[in-house]
């Protein structure tokens, strides 16, 4: 959904750099899928074309937090 989220944690070698993909416009939702020692992260429609993806090698990501959008008890945004 609009607003879902998932921010990457990679090792940089000295450093840390944080990725983020968002679902930015509606109907959008965000993937995620390890295969074959890559992290892979896409960005979804309606119809489940892939809009854009990012990858990382799977040992170098320190951390994957997937962030949903708040949703009401009857599973409408709040």
């Amino acid at each position: 959904m609009k607003g879902d989220r998932v921010e990457i944690v990679v090792d940089a070698g000295d450093t840390t750099r944080t990725y983020e993909v968002v679902a930015g416009r509606a109907g959008r939702r965000v993937e995620t899928a390890v295969r074959r020692g890559v992290v892979e992260v896409s960005e979804v429609t309606r119809n489940g074309s892939v809009v854009r993806t990012a990858r990382f090698m799977a040992n170098r990501v320190l951390a994957l937090v997937e962030q949903p959008v708040p949703r009401g008890a009857d599973g409408d945004r709040e």
